[in-house]
């Protein structure tokens, strides 16, 4: 009897090393706390510029479309590295290259200030593109290796909250610091932030139990890539990411120039704050989540599109209260339907989840890098129902997919 009973306690700890996490389990907390710290310092970092990009027009002497590239920079670098550092995550670990990552992410920030000009900003920013791309899609992954799937919807929803605090912390703070100091010292105070961040994301995140090492050759790669991108469900998915993300970055890139002119004149530190409305993202991902476990994911993601054109539409007027209520309205939208399909997207990749939500990222941070910069262009030929129009355009071919997707 007291042979057996430790060899039962071994079993029923080999049991509990092999279930993955339940919400409520104590380990799931440092993913949630580890997670939101490496969210909310890539997502400070990669959108730091986008309150800035009036200042930054001014002080290189440069068109909107031409300050855009500050930020279009970052996110198409993001995008052309987010495959290759997937795949680099399957070999090297999730956690470990994350950790690198974001490490690396926040140290050029720092450096970013130093810029002499636009062009070696844009240079330092594509760099600082290329070390975050190792956390959203492997983030991602960790989440679908790691927690139970019964609970991957309320937790990818949560992800997705962190990101959007962080997006909303690195506007707001880059708004007040650039009225007292300029946009030199509000990156450099958003990159030190980011620092802290991700330091707390490298002690708390727990080591992966669910991770198996394997060093894929170019053919093994090229064999799923060819899976993932011939599944015409993921592709449209594929394609709501970059419709998505490209009106979304088009609306905020451009409206900062509208709110800092006639007849709003609003200061850098006011727009900043108007980020705040990322709070409805907030909530909205995690009801999202919630939501799409419960009445399935097409119909909610159809109404978030819905709801994001909605917004948009609401900006229109020359009215600061219809102004936020649009930006309200837009930002929930906006994240139900990324939180719903980004989820959805490891869920239904036949091989490879990592490389189907790195395909997935890939494709919405190129829209927000193209479509962001080519919103310019809308912007400064027709004004902002122009802009508004090549927005709600993209939208549109977001939800028609959503649709699709029913069939």
């Amino acid at each position: 009897m007291n042979v057996s009973r430790p060899s039962v306690g071994c079993v029923t700890l080999s049991l509990e090393m092999t279930e993955r996490l339940r919400y409520a389990d104590p380990g799931m907390r440092r993913v949630r706390l580890g997670l939101f710290a490496a969210g909310l310092a890539t997502f400070a970092l990669l959108y730091v510029p986008q309150p800035l990009l009036p200042s930054l027009s001014r002080a290189f002497g440069a068109s909107p479309a031409a300050a855009s590239l500050a930020m279009s920079a970052g996110t198409f670098a993001l995008a052309l590295a987010i495959i290759p550092v997937s795949s680099l995550s399957e070999v090297r670990g999730r956690r470990q290259v994350m950790t690198v990552s974001v490490l690396a992410a926040a140290v050029l920030g720092l450096i970013a200030p130093l810029s002499p000009s636009l062009p070696v900003l844009i240079g330092v920013r594509v760099l600082q593109g290329f070390a975050l791309a190792g956390v959203p899609a492997t983030a991602m992954a960790y989440l679908a290796e790691e927690v139970d799937q019964a609970d991957l919807g309320r937790a990818m929803g949560l992800y997705i909250a962190g990101n959007a605090i962080g997006g909303l912390s690195g506007r707001i703070i880059a708004g007040v610091l650039a009225e007292h100091g300029g946009w030199r010292v509000a990156t450099a105070g958003v990159s030190a932030l980011a620092l802290a961040c991700a330091v707390a994301f490298a002690v708390l995140l727990p080591r992966s139990s669910f991770f198996t090492p394997s060093a894929p050759t170019v053919r093994v790669l090229l064999a799923t890539l060819a899976r993932n991108l011939a599944d015409t469900g993921l592709l449209r998915l594929y394609l709501i990411g970059f419709a998505l993300m490209g009106a979304f970055v088009t609306v905020y890139n451009y409206l900062t120039f509208r709110l800092s002119g006639a007849p709003f004149d609003l200061s850098t530190s006011v727009i900043g704050a108007l980020f705040t409305v990322y709070l409805a993202g907030t909530w909205s991902s995690t009801q999202a989540g919630r939501l799409a476990d419960r009445a399935g994911r097409c119909i909610v993601l159809a109404v978030g599109v819905a709801v994001a054109i909605a917004g948009v539409a609401l900006t229109l007027p020359s009215s600061l209260a219809c102004v936020v209520a649009g930006l309200v309205v837009l930002t929930a939208g906006f994240f139900a339907a990324h939180s719903v399909a980004s989820g959805w997207v490891g869920g239904r990749a036949p091989v490879a989840p990592a490389q189907a939500s790195a395909l997935y990222l890939c494709l919405y941070y190129i829209g927000s890098s193209v479509a962001g910069s080519a919103g310019g262009v809308f912007y400064s030929r027709g004004g902002w129902p122009l802009t508004v129009a090549f927005a709600v355009a993209l939208l549109a071919v977001a939800l028609a997919s959503a649709v699709s997707l029913r069939r």
